[in-house]
């Protein structure tokens, strides 16, 4: 992007130290304390905190751009990161009274999340008793709350897809994460066993994507609070995997100019089939870049002007990212497949690059085959499928 950013001169400063502790974040599978230290010291965390608790406000553009150059050194990091920061933007959308009891004593608390409505429920007087194994909490180890997804019902006796927001001393993490891909990001499950969740710390997901939400009335001037909370929580994956795959051309690049075929001693360089696989992959990795940056850029016009996108857009928006991630990873896999032996070898960062990169293509909302019915049924005027999300 060719836009200031001030956030993203003082990420560079920390990226080599964070690059050289991605092999510590596989090892301890979860993102090192460290980590954690030097991106709050920059107070990227304040990403989407509301001002008014001291936060930045910054918009989607300025963040994706620091989270695809942060997937470049540690994608693990990355992962974790990213949805604790997102994770502001959606608390946000909860009463004032959830905001100050999670912001109010201390504005860098952030919260991990479940959000699949795995979770039962009791309704009681005031709120519910929340019961779960919360799997899928990437950084809960460095979260103060977590954001958990269930379904409640209406009068009508329809479900209601909701979140609660639940305190660190509720619930017990539960050591699990053993994972080929993002093995540093700490995607831990959270149990929570029969809590009491009070009203105000319960959202509607539809409210929060179409601005019923609590929060919409506290913020009237702010240009990242009047959307929808998905595209927010969603972005990081895609600039994730476009971070990797930049960062992966560069990998090959320098590989391919000192490599020598272990045989023969020639140059792998002044081949054919290397200089048209980097051109490709390059082509492919800048395309998904504009791509990116035009929908980001959407995204953050639409907040401006305080516009909450139609059906169409939000399919759009959705399906674009996922169709990124798509290019990027082919991109990846078409410059691994032809490093060599060595580059299997655990230590180097090759191969860390393309189990990160085909990870980012594995969530549920990066699925391109659940993506290209969404937006296919939208082009040809079809009603939504529920049974895709």
């Amino acid at each position: 992007m060719t836009m200031q950013n001030p956030m993203l001169e003082k990420l560079k400063e920390i990226l080599p130290a964070i690059r050289e502790n991605a092999s510590k974040a596989e090892e301890m599978r979860m993102v090192p304390q460290e980590n954690i230290d030097m991106l709050h010291g920059i107070g990227l965390n304040r990403a989407f905190l509301p001002k008014a608790y001291g936060g930045l406000e910054m918009s989607l553009p300025e963040f994706t751009d620091c989270i695809a150059a942060l997937a470049g050194a540690c994608c693990s990091t990355a992962w974790a990161y990213s949805l604790l920061c997102t994770h502001n933007h959606q608390m946000a959308m909860f009463p004032k009274e959830a905001q100050d009891e999670f912001w109010g004593e201390n504005p860098d608390t952030v919260a991990s999340s479940s959000i699949a409505p795995f979770g039962k429920h009791e309704e009681v007087e005031g709120g519910i008793i929340f019961t779960g194994d919360m799997k899928w909490s990437s950084g809960v180890d460095h979260a103060q709350w977590i954001i958990v997804g269930f379904n409640r019902f209406n009068d009508a006796g329809e479900k209601v897809y909701s979140f609660a927001v639940i305190p660190k001393k509720d619930f017990t993490i539960i050591d699990d994460w053993y994972s080929a891909g993002m093995q540093g990001s700490g995607t831990k499950t959270a149990r929570i066993e029969g809590v009491f969740v009070p009203e105000h710390r319960i959202q509607a997901a539809a409210d929060m994507m179409e601005g019923r939400h609590a929060g919409r009335p506290l913020y009237p001037d702010s240009k990242i609070f009047h959307t929808p909370y998905r595209p927010y929580f969603a972005c990081g994956f895609a600039a994730m995997s476009l971070g990797v795959a930049e960062r992966m051309i560069e990998v090959y690049k320098e590989m391919t100019k000192n490599r020598v075929r272990a045989y023969t001693g020639a140059q792998v360089k002044e081949s054919i089939p290397p200089i048209l696989r980097i051109a490709e992959s390059y082509q492919q990795v800048c395309a998904a870049r504009a791509y990116l940056e035009k929908t980001w850029n959407e995204h953050k016009e639409y907040g401006e002007r305080h516009e909450y996108p139609d059906r169409y857009t939000l399919a759009h928006w959705r399906t674009n990212q996922a169709y990124a991630i798509k290019m990027c990873v082919e991109a990846v896999n078409r410059l691994w497949a032809v490093m060599g032996a060595s580059n299997w070898l655990a230590d180097r960062e090759g191969q860390r690059l393309w189990r990160e990169s085909n990870m980012t293509a594995a969530h549920a909302y990066t699925d391109y085959d659940v993506c290209a019915q969404i937006i296919g049924r939208e082009i040809l005027g079809l009603e939504p499928d529920p049974t895709l999300l």
